[in-house]
């Protein structure tokens, strides 16, 4: 009896010990963000050119959205000179990688009467959703060379998807409905890109070692380029400074 009691035990005893005490160590997964990565800051040096006011009184609707005029500026400039909106991505050292496009879509809204961000960066294939947060409706019309043009009539709370085929650097946006409205997609074939914040800052993450071409590029300034290498898992510095 106790014999056959035993062999009933057995498994449920050899099933506790493999949960509870593993035959070989546990590996704790490397980490996704092993690769090297490149970061920096885009300045620009001098006096920046004053800004633009935007006439919205053609659309009730966008002018209630400002309490006072609404001024527009062509080069975004902090107190330290940082640079916004300027698009920095890798151009030349990746081979011939293909990347699959992330499933999560890059977001440009509609608010205000004006395109927010006003430049957005995202890879080939990827959605682009655009969104109408604003009372009125819009029409978002990009206007690319290396794409497929589109033009849509945007209700308010309608969403709007698309994506683009192939890397264009950078596609106009504009609205058909408010002339005011611009804004700019770039895209990419690989995910090594990024666009400037508020400072000027930037940083291209996950890059493999190797040796690499560095672009920004500004609406409105132009384009640079630098190289730089970066080892395995080590960090690479590049500063980008335009002028007018």
């Amino acid at each position: 009896m106790k014999t056959h009691r035993i062999a009933q035990l057995a498994p449920l005893v050899i099933t506790w010990f493999l949960l509870t005490c593993p035959l070989t160590p546990s590996v704790k997964a490397e980490s996704a963000e092993t690769g090297s990565s490149v970061a920096g800051t885009v300045k620009f040096q001098g006096t920046p050119p004053k800004g633009t006011r935007m006439e919205m009184s053609a659309d009730p609707n966008c002018a209630k959205a400002h309490p006072g005029p609404v001024i527009t500026q062509d080069i975004e400039v902090n107190g330290a000179g940082g640079l916004e909106d300027v698009v920095v991505y890798v151009t030349d050292g990746l081979g011939d990688k293909a990347f699959p496009p992330p499933s999560q879509p890059v977001v440009l809204e509609q608010k205000g009467c004006a395109y927010r961000p006003h430049v957005v960066a995202l890879q080939a294939n990827q959605k682009l959703e655009v969104v109408n947060a604003d009372t009125t409706t819009h029409n978002i019309h990009p206007m690319p060379v290396n794409n497929r043009e589109w033009n849509k009539i945007q209700p308010p709370g309608m969403p709007v998807e698309e994506s683009f085929a192939r890397e264009e650097i950078a596609i106009p946006v504009k609205c058909n409905v408010h002339p005011w409205m611009k804004g700019y997609v770039a895209v990419f074939k690989h995910p090594y890109f990024a666009v400037t914040d508020k400072d000027g800052n930037f940083t291209l993450k996950d890059l493999p070692a190797g040796k690499y071409t560095i672009k920004a590029w500004h609406e409105k300034l132009g384009t640079q380029s630098q190289t730089v290498t970066v080892a395995a898992g080590q960090g690479g510095k590049v500063e980008f400074i335009f002028k007018q």
